[in-house]
């Protein structure tokens, strides 16, 4: 920066007959370095083109230095320090002899400022354009406000809150670091070199899934050949740090995630960061947050968990897969009838119905109107996919594909939150098998607790409503944000990150996008 200073005290002291071809000569500059961003140049000329950086001013100064340590400094956030090129702004600063290089510099520092303050608060990458079923909307703030509201603002404060605050995105670049440090002293050493293990095995193999247990500070120090209880023991800690079925015994699913190495990890938290970014809103007093790869769904109040369910999500094939955004939940349907999607009609029961026209007997058919089409009467062959003129209905049973409650936050993916006739898919490790809605394992207890708030006694509130067999809307008094969210790199509640699989390899492609754009892993020493 003292070359910058130099040079620009130097203009400075320009003959004062010159003043005011300097400032037409920097007015000048801005206004053609700007022209190529509307959200610039419109900044410049609300002001009448003043300087926010290049000014002589403390202000102006401390606006610099800010701008220079955060962009020097984004590679903790896991983001591309050469994005912002701080060596090639330094220089263009240090270059400045005139008032039109001055100009110039002055826009070049607005232009990198914004591509910063957007990175770091909202995000780097486009979710869109990665992955087609990550349609969440990103709470972008205007561009010219950045520029604006910094005028206004102490640069150090201002600089300060531009990351989010959440504590989860406080926890990932704590986890960041020790990955970092991990990854320097060699990880956690040898893979385990078998498909599954069980307490009472012995041999290598043992010793390798031994040694990577003591290594991830699951098991404590100990010379043991075989999967003995204090394996077991390890065994389970680490699957309930990770989402899996805490049986003790390191079957296919555990073994996988043992197996995957601190760079594989640290991949996670780097993906985790920018999805955080993205999700950089107020996410709602009392919110719903259902996590696509930890297969759960949980209400939390004042940030606090005070309900948790296990919960399926879409199939990993063709338009199943459940995508990510977020709605307002406003009811829930007792006793639901399933209005079969078009695309399950077409491409799952039409092939049926022409084999068989009796197949899928459970199901009615109705026209238009809404009537019942006698099945006997259907020449089911002479339709398709594109001509079939019937839709299909489920009427309310125990037996109903969305079971005894469904709960709604309207939205025009069709996706919400419903019981199940097939409890045992609970069960599994892996979890995806729906069309892409969501699945509850405890779904009247989900209700209680939202009816909690506005009901003296939700549970037999509900029961009275589920009694009647009848098709029910219950609404709710207070809408709750529903969330649903991807992270393969989570921190629970006593501030540890634990790691899911990436079950859409969603993360695989976000990180690919990162890594292309410069994002690269680091390790830290010491």
């Amino acid at each position: 920066m003292a070359g910058f200073v130099i040079a620009f005290g130097a203009a400075l002291s320009l003959a004062p007959r010159s003043g005011a071809a300097q400032v037409t000569a920097f007015k000048q500059a801005i206004a053609e370095a700007a022209a190529q961003d509307d959200d610039i140049a419109g900044f410049y000329r609300e002001n009448g083109y003043r300087p926010i950086w290049t000014g002589a001013g403390e202000v102006d100064r401390a606006r610099r230095a800010e701008l220079m340590r955060a962009i020097r400094s984004v590679a903790a956030h896991g983001l591309p320090v050469a994005r912002y090129d701080p060596d090639g702004l330094m220089n263009t600063l240090a270059s400045v002899r005139t008032a039109r290089d001055r100009g110039m510099a002055e826009v070049e520092m607005s232009r990198v400022f914004l591509k910063y303050a957007r990175d770091i608060q909202t995000g780097m990458l486009t979710p869109r354009s990665i992955d087609p079923a990550m349609v969440r909307e990103i709470p972008y703030r205007d561009r010219g406000s950045y520029l604006s509201d910094l005028t206004t603002a102490k640069p150090a404060a201002f600089f300060r809150a531009l990351p989010p605050t959440s504590m989860e995105y406080n926890a990932l670049i704590k986890e960041k670091v020790a990955m970092e440090r991990l990854l320097s002293s060699g990880g956690w050493g040898a893979t385990v070199p078998a498909k599954s293990l069980k307490p009472g095995d012995s041999g290598n193999a043992v010793i390798a899934l031994r040694n990577r247990l003591i290594a991830m500070e699951y098991l404590e120090r100990t010379n043991t050949r075989e999967y003995d209880a204090d394996i077991q023991a390890a065994v389970q800690q680490f699957q309930m740090a990770h989402g899996l079925n805490d049986d003790g015994v390191a079957g296919a699913a555990t073994m996988r995630q043992i197996n995957v190495g601190v760079e594989n990890r640290l991949q996670s938290v780097m993906v985790a960061l920018e999805r955080e970014r993205w999700f950089n809103t107020d996410r709602g007093k009392r919110h719903i947050l259902v996590n696509l790869p930890d297969f759960s769904a949980k209400i939390m109040d004042d940030d606090k968990l005070t309900f948790y369910t296990r919960s399926v999500i879409g199939a990993n094939k063709g338009d199943r897969p459940t995508p990510e955004f977020s709605d307002m939940m406003t009811h829930m349907v007792v006793n639901p009838s399933w209005y079969v999607p078009r695309s399950i009609v077409t491409k799952e029961y039409l092939p049926a119905l022409k084999r068989n026209p009796n197949a899928v007997s459970y199901i009615e058919i109705t026209d238009r109107r809404g009537r019942k089409v006698n099945r006997g009467a259907v020449n089911f062959s002479q339709y398709n996919e594109r001509n079939f003129p019937f839709s299909m209905r489920q009427p309310p049973s125990r037996s109903n594909a969305l079971g005894l409650v469904k709960f709604m936050f309207p939205n025009k993916y069709n996706i919400y939150l419903h019981d199940t006739p097939a409890k045992s898919l609970f069960a599994r490790d892996v979890r995806a098998f729906s069309h892409g809605c969501v699945r509850l394992a405890q779904p009247f207890d989900f209700a209680y607790a939202l009816l909690a708030v506005q009901e003296a006694d939700p549970e037999g509130y509900f029961q009275s409503v589920l009694r009647s067999g009848s098709e029910s809307k219950i609404m709710l008094k207070e809408p709750v944000p529903v969330h649903l969210i991807y992270r393969t790199a989570v921190t629970n509640a006593r501030g540890h990150t634990e790691y899911r699989a990436d079950v859409y390899g969603r993360d695989a492609k976000i990180w690919n996008a990162l890594s292309r754009a410069g994002v690269v892993l680091g390790a830290v020493q010491g």
